[in-house]
């Protein structure tokens, strides 16, 4: 195993250690590719690598074992069709000193019949629980190698909004500026993961698909974009409008702005997510548009687009530093139009430091 591999297990098991876990079971992911840096091809076949607290083993599908082997030294138990896993989960569970593990983390992920199939090889007694204190808590903070990979990805994302602020106009639609979007991510190799894109009442749906609705002079224009490239996401907001702004605009886009500064402030090591999600929501809700900021503050980020840390109204999560998540208030005016601010942050010991490089102040296109 990597020197990277072998520091992330021993990490691992100090954290099975302080909550006297025996056994964690992952599922082919992205925890999996957290910990070692690949996972097998998922399929119905059950495929786990079993952590015990000295020794690891995969339940390994024999039609996977091969091309598997190429990525890991990682003990294997196989199993081929024709006898099913049963036995192989048996044995790999030896080797890894967990037929009685006491307790044991399962991958929130893992697909229900894994989970049974597992939970049904232990004792009656076993108790569960998923990943938060033990895996999850590792990887919300990011080590050096993690930011320079989604500091890159950044760089693309704001390239890619860029070219959209250049081809913007009226008379195309969201599609054809998506497709522009999507281009610019190819073209510096990386994968196109989403492509929002809000022209006016559009603009107040958050999650809107880019549709054949024609851009017009006087929208308001969402676009929320994010690629994938060397494993890691990216993911930002920003605002155009086309010639004029519509009216209201631009006192709206201030008190966003204003909400995004205030999360920024608050994100601090030991802060609640909550806390976080509050003082961006104050703004909001003082300058009366509260019923108007319908999501929560932000989302972790890592190999995941959406990991912990989630920065909710209802999160004890403590702010540590290396988090890595967005702050993107939002306000969305039924009929109107609607403005989302995003960037994407990593908890320093001072506070946040804003991946992006491009302003949050609104693009305005030429009519």
């Amino acid at each position: 195993m990597s020197e990277l591999t072998n520091s992330r297990f021993a990490a691992l098991r100090r954290k099975m250690a302080e909550s006297c876990v025996g056994l964690v079971a992952l599922a082919p992911g992205s925890h999996m590719d957290w910990l070692i840096g690949y996972h097998p091809h998922p399929d119905e076949r059950p495929c786990l690598l079993l952590i015990g607290t000295e020794k690891e083993a995969f339940l390994m599908p024999a039609l996977n074992a091969e091309g598997t082997r190429e990525h890991t030294d990682i003990a294997f138990r196989n199993w081929a069709d024709d006898a099913g896993p049963t036995e192989a989960l048996a044995s790999a569970l030896a080797d890894v000193g967990a037929e009685a593990p006491g307790r044991v983390v399962l991958d929130e992920t893992m697909r229900a019949d894994f989970a049974l199939l597992l939970i049904d090889a232990l004792p009656a007694d076993t108790a569960r629980e998923f990943t938060p204190a033990t895996l999850g808590a590792l990887r919300m903070r990011k080590d050096k190698s993690e930011y320079t990979l989604l500091k890159m990805n950044a760089g693309i994302a704001d390239r890619a909004m860029q070219a959209a602020f250049a081809k913007i106009r009226p008379g195309m639609t969201e599609k054809e500026l998506a497709a522009e979007i999507r281009g610019h991510f190819a073209s510096e190799d990386a994968a196109p993961a989403f492509w929002i894109v809000g022209a006016g009442g559009n603009g107040a749906f958050p999650h809107h698909s880019a549709s054949e609705r024609v851009i017009e002079e006087g929208d308001a224009v969402v676009i929320d974009i994010g690629g994938r490239k060397q494993g890691f996401p990216s993911d930002i907001t920003r605002m155009a409008v086309v010639g004029r702004a519509p009216e209201g605009y631009g006192q709206i886009h201030t008190i966003v702005e204003r909400a995004v500064q205030a999360a920024l402030k608050a994100a601090r090591p030991g802060v609640l997510a909550k806390d976080v999600d509050a003082a961006a929501r104050k703004v909001i809700s003082d300058a009366g548009y509260g019923e108007y900021f319908v999501h929560r503050t932000g989302h972790g980020m890592g190999i995941d687009g959406h990991e912990p840390p989630y920065i909710t109204a209802t999160s004890e999560t403590v702010l540590e530093e290396g988090m890595v998540f967005s702050i993107e208030p939002g306000i969305y005016l039924p009929g109107r139009f609607g403005i989302r601010l995003e960037d994407i942050v990593i908890l320093r010991e001072n506070g946040p430091e804003v991946l992006s490089s491009l302003s949050r102040d609104v693009h305005v296109a030429k009519a």
